[in-house]
């Protein structure tokens, strides 16, 4: 009897919560006081919705100017239809505040919508500031949202954090490296030419000739005379331009050019400014062909 009743006690917890019957609550508990962090967020952790005050951009993001007109449109779709992306944000405990890794844009909207708060994607994980800038720089890229001294500012600061080359970077954000010597070219322009691509004004690739040149006295003549009749600079013109400045002729136009040689030793050659074949260079010599028969017939001799 005595080794049964032990026996009993020894299973009694188990067989108490097998029929829900617990002596200790295992709820979890909860701070009375909710950390701000946790405000606002779901049980999928990684996402949720937060008090739009409780986010600011991040000061470091590599696309410093937004278009007004921009924002208010994607602020009216949001006030229709809803915000359809979270933006991705990470923690400050610095700020105490959510900042924005990406979707500044979408944040900037949703406040001028006049919503009170913001679909998030948490980032959980610590960033190291080369990572943060690497999103930040990649998502705008694939948007194409920056513009060109943007992306050569946030190249340059990308190399110099890592200590890459141009070819490195180029791996690492899987862009051509081609594409990234062009843009960081256009940093070798002094400030108000720079400017002048901000805005809109030159394009960047005409920009990139000017950069050409080897001191900005140059450049800036280069970009007057080459706006001083249209009052706008095509590249074409700019790398005229810039040609004259470097004291070089405009390259020889590349064509086509055969010679055939017969057994009587003459020698014919076709050539033409522009590319073509076979074909197109057989009709050319029928049409010689039947020009110097139309001479033989009119008795005209070699000089």
């Amino acid at each position: 009897m005595a080794n049964t009743r032990n026996t009993l006690e020894k299973i009694r917890n188990k067989l108490d919560e097998s029929m829900g019957i617990r002596g200790v609550d295992q709820k979890p508990q909860l701070s009375p006081v909710p950390n701000s962090k946790d405000v606002g967020r779901r049980a999928l952790r990684n996402f949720g919705t937060v008090a739009i005050d409780s986010v600011i951009p991040d000061p470091d993001q590599p696309r410093t100017k937004f278009s007004d007109d921009e924002i208010q449109r994607l602020a009216n779709s949001i006030q229709d239809k809803g915000q359809l992306h979270p933006i991705h944000v990470r923690w400050s405990e610095a700020h105490d505040k959510w900042i924005i890794i990406s979707g500044e844009r979408r944040y900037r909207a949703t406040k001028a919508a006049g919503l009170p708060s913001i679909n998030c994607q948490f980032q959980e994980q610590e960033l190291s500031k080369t990572e943060i800038l690497e999103q930040q720089l990649i998502e705008n890229l694939l948007r194409e949202d920056l513009k060109a001294i943007e992306e050569a500012k946030a190249f340059e600061q990308l190399m110099k954090l890592n200590g890459w080359t141009g070819k490195e970077l180029g791996v690492a954000i899987r862009v051509n490296p081609s594409r990234i010597t062009r843009s960081l070219s256009l940093l070798k322009l002094p400030v108000d030419i720079q400017d002048r691509v901000e805005s809109g004004d030159l394009s960047p690739t005409a920009a990139y000739e000017l950069s050409k040149l080897p001191n900005d006295e140059q450049r800036r003549a280069a970009l007057a005379s080459g706006e001083s009749l249209t009052g706008s600079t095509s590249v074409k013109k700019m790398q005229g331009k810039v040609r004259e400045r470097k004291g070089k002729s405009a390259p020889k136009r590349r064509g086509l050019k055969q010679t055939f040689l017969t057994e009587d030793g003459w020698k014919i050659t076709v050539s033409a400014n522009k590319k073509g074949n076979y074909h197109e260079m057989e009709q050319a010599l029928e049409q010689a062909l039947d020009e110097v028969r139309l001479r033989i017939q009119n008795n005209v001799h070699l000089g």
